[in-house]
C-alpha cells in the first residue's frame, strides 16, 4: 500500500532492515533463532539483530577452515587487490555507513571520521599485503655450510572479539592485519556496533573475498567467548576491550589448547601497526646445504 493517508502521512508500512550474520559466503539467521533489539542512546528501537549460538560459532569455524589453505595460498598481490576492493565497496556506501553510524549514537562529525579512518585503514593493510613477507621473513647470517631462511606463515583460523567504542572502525582494524596475513576470521560483534559490523558484512560479500574468509557473528560477549578460547580448531584469540575477569579466564582457557591469545585495549592506538600481522603469523626457518 502506498500513497498519502489522512493529514497527509504516508499509509506506506517501513521496510525494516533484517541484520543476518555471514558464515560462509551466506548470510544466515541463528540456527536457534533467537535476537538481539538494538536501540539507539535515546531508546528509539533500531531493529534486531541475530543472537549467535555456540552451534553458529562451530559453523562458522568449519566455514573459515575449509576456507584457510585457500585463502593461505592465494598470492600477495591478490590478497592486496581484494582488501583494496574492499576499501573501494565501503567508499561507495560511505554515506550510507554514515546513517547507520549516526542512528546508532555517533555525532555526524564522528560518523564521518569513521567511515574514513575506516577506509583509510583497508588502503593501509592493502598495501601491507605483499610487503610485509620480506619486512618479517630474513636470510640468517649462520657460521656453518648452510641457508638459513625464515618466512612467514599463517596460523591458521582467528577468532576476534570487536569492541563497542568504535562500531566501524574496530571491526576494520582487527580484520584487516588478520586476513592480510593470510588466516581466515571469524568476528563478534555486540552491542550496537552489531549493526554496523552486519552492515560490513554486505561489503566484504561482494568484495571478491572467498567464501568463508571472513565470518560475522553477532551475540553476546559472555555466551562465545569462552567457546572461542576452548574450541580446539581455532588458532588464535584477540579480544578488544576485554574486561579483567574475561581476560584472565580467555588466557587461562588459551593456554589450556596451546592458543596464542591477544587482548587489546579498546583505545585505537595502534590501528596503523604492521606488526599486527604479526601477531597471527608464524615465523618458520629453514636449512638448506650449500654446494655439492
Amino acid at each position: 500500500m502506498s500513497g498519502s493517508g489522512v493529514n497527509g502521512k504516508s499509509d506506506r508500512l517501513d521496510v525494516r532492515k533484517t541484520y543476518k550474520m555471514l558464515i560462509g559466503g551466506a548470510f544466515v539467521r541463528s540456527e536457534s533463532g533467537r535476537a538481539l533489539d538494538v536501540n539507539a542512546p535515546g531508546g528509539r528501537w533500531l531493529g534486531h539483530v541475530c543472537r549467535a549460538s555456540r552451534k553458529d560459532f562451530r559453523n562458522a569455524v568449519v566455514a573459515a577452515r575449509k576456507a584457510a589453505s585457500g585463502w593461505a595460498n592465494t598470492t600477495p598481490y591478490l590478497k592486496a587487490q581484494i582488501l583494496y576492493r574492499a576499501a573501494e565497496m565501503l567508499e561507495g556506501r560511505a554515506s550510507t555507513f554514515r546513517e547507520v553510524l549516526q542512528s546508532i549514537g555517533l555525532s555526524p562529525a564522528a560518523a564521518k571520521t569513521e567511515v574514513a579512518q575506516a577506509i583509510d585503514l583497508l588502503v593501509y593493510y592493502a598495501g601491507w599485503a605483499d610487503k610485509y613477507l620480506q619486512v618479517f621473513g630474513s636470510v640468517n647470517p649462520v657460521s656453518s655450510p648452510y641457508f638459513n631462511f625464515s618466512v612467514t606463515e599463517p596460523m591458521g583460523v582467528v577468532a576476534y572479539v570487536a569492541g563497542e567504542k568504535r562500531p566501524l572502525l574496530d571491526l576494520v582494524s582487527g580484520i584487516a592485519p588478520i586476513v592480510a596475513g593470510g588466516n581466515t576470521v571469524i568476528t563478534l560483534s555486540t552491542g550496537r556496533a552489531a549493526v554496523a559490523a552486519m552492515e560490513l558484512g554486505e561489503v566484504l560479500a561482494t568484495s571478491d573475498f572467498p567464501h568463508g574468509v571472513i565470518n560475522l557473528l553477532c551475540g553476546l560477549r559472555e555466551e562465545l567467548v569462552g567457546q572461542m578460547a576452548t574450541h580446539m580448531d581455532v588458532n588464535a584469540l584477540i579480544t578488544q576491550g576485554a574486561d579483567a575477569k574475561e581476560s584472565a579466564a580467555s588466557r587461562e582457557a588459551c593456554a589450556l589448547n596451546l592458543k596464542r591469545y591477544f587482548p587489546r585495549e579498546a583505545n585505537g592506538k595502534g590501528d596503523e601497526d604492521p606488526y599486527r600481522i604479526l601477531d597471527t603469523v608464524e615465523i618458520k626457518t629453514t636449512w638448506h646445504p650449500v654446494g655439492g
